[in-house]
C-alpha cells in the first residue's frame, strides 16, 4: 500500500490571505509531494486580493474556502505552519506534528490605500510565503514519518 502524502496545514487569524496564498502555492508547486491545507483560528472568507496576488503568477486560489481549524481537529498533519503571531498563540496541539513552523508574516488585509497600493502589499506577502515555502519545506523535502512525529510544544518526558 503506498504511503499518503504528508498533510501541511497553514494556520492564520481569518484564513483570508496569508494562509490561503500558502496553500495554493504548496498545491500548485508540490502537491505530487505534499497535500496542503490551511485554516483560520476566526476565518472571514477569502480575501479578493489574495486570488488577485495569486492569479499573477499563475494560480488559481479562487475556489478554495475559508476554515475553521476545528475541522481539522483529530487529523494527522505532520507540518504545522502559524503565519501569524495570533495562530501561533492560539493553535490547538496537533499531536502527530513532526515539524511545527512560524513564520510571521504582515496581514495584508490591514493594508491601506489604493486599491494597487493593497496589492503590492500582497504581492510582497506572497512572495515571502513563497520563499519560506521554497526554502523550508521543498528544499530537500523532508518526509516525516506517518505517524511518529511529535508537537515541539509538548514536553517529551
Amino acid at each position: 500500500m503506498p504511503l499518503s502524502k504528508p498533510k501541511v496545514l497553514f494556520l492564520c487569524t481569518g484564513n483570508s490571505a496569508r494562509s490561503q496564498m500558502a496553500e495554493g502555492y504548496l498545491r500548485q508547486v508540490a502537491g505530487d509531494k505534499f497535500e496542503a491545507h490551511s485554516a483560520g483560528i476566526e476565518p472571514k472568507g477569502l480575501n479578493p486580493l489574495a486570488v488577485d496576488a495569486m492569479a499573477e503568477i499563475g494560480i488559481d486560489i479562487s475556489q478554495q474556502k475559508s476554515k475553521d481549524v476545528s475541522v481539522f481537529l483529530g487529523e494527522n498533519f505532520p507540518y504545522v505552519v502559524t503565519v501569524c503571531q495570533n495562530a501561533r498563540e492560539k493553535c490547538p496541539i496537533f499531536p502527530h506534528t513532526f515539524k511545527f513552523l512560524h513564520w510571521g508574516f504582515d496581514d495584508p488585509a490591514a493594508a491601506q490605500g489604493t486599491r494597487e497600493e493593497r496589492l503590492a502589499v500582497f504581492r510582497r506577502v506572497r512572495d515571502e510565503i513563497i520563499k519560506r515555502i521554497d526554502e523550508e519545506l521543498l528544499a530537500g523535502t523532508a518526509q516525516p514519518d506517518q505517524g511518529t512525529g511529535t508537537d515541539p510544544r509538548v514536553s517529551q518526558s
